[in-house]
């Protein structure tokens, strides 16, 4: 990636960018390139209920929480297909003003209506999906829920403001191409070292457990003795004494 220019605080220029793209990031309403999605599940069409994880992003509540906390009849759920997305008001650690996640895991499911849905109808998928997922848009979110309460966790953010809020794009879609396939690459070199450490952790509990239930031998011999607490340890005392004056 190149340093071609620099920003002018509304990050029409990127400081970083790939080499042989130059053209100012043009700002657009989320409705210019989004259409809000309130299709119910009138007919049941699924039976899976969505929630959204700031971390995990759409996954299955069952599988989440172990458990479903969607009603049993969810026909007046709203039915969220692949490639679509949905905004989450909920606050947590980290993601001050919720989390907007696209669904990959499933072909459909159902979501509360109180999350709000779209469905692009422009733009490449996978740059507006790295887009939400660097809360770069926040700045956007917090003018307009500065002056709205919190209420029960949920941020009052109104729909309509929501779909008016600005957000800086890049108008080539080599461009958008680029930045999602880095993303993208980024993502799975995490995913394979976050694997690789996992494996690591669960080779160290397996030799621990081996040495200490001496399953595991060295090959030079070993002598093991059981041994007081007291005969390892000194016992250290670090309480304060406080005179009268």
């Amino acid at each position: 990636m190149a340093n071609v220019s620099s920003s002018n605080g509304l990050e029409k220029r990127p400081k970083l960018r790939f080499p042989g793209f130059d053209e100012p990031w043009k700002a657009e309403k989320l409705s210019d390139f989004a259409d809000r999605v309130t299709r119910k599940n009138t007919n049941n069409e699924t039976s899976l209920p969505l929630t959204i994880s700031s971390k995990d992003g759409l996954v299955d509540q069952i599988s989440y929480f172990n458990k479903t906390v969607a009603s049993k009849d969810m026909s007046g759920y709203y039915l969220l297909k692949n490639g679509e997305y949905a905004y989450n008001k909920s606050y947590s650690v980290g993601y001050d003003f919720g989390s907007v996640k696209r669904l990959d895991r499933y072909d459909m499911g159902a979501l509360s209506t109180l999350y709000i849905c779209f469905a692009l109808k422009k733009h490449d998928s996978d740059f507006i999906k790295a887009y939400f997922d660097s809360l770069k848009w926040y700045r956007e979110i917090y003018m307009i829920s500065a002056e709205g309460a919190r209420n029960h966790g949920l941020l009052n953010v109104p729909t309509d403001e929501f779909f008016d809020a600005k957000h800086y794009i890049p108008q080539d879609l080599a461009e958008q191409q680029k930045i999602a396939n880095f993303m993208i690459a980024l993502e799975r070199r995490i995913e394979a070292q976050q694997s690789l450490v996992d494996n690591l952790k669960k080779y160290k509990r397996g030799v621990v457990d081996g040495i200490f239930s001496r399953k595991l031998n060295f090959s030079y011999p070993q002598t093991w003795a059981e041994l007081e607490i007291s005969e390892l340890f000194m016992p250290i005392s670090d309480k304060l004494f406080f005179t009268k004056a």
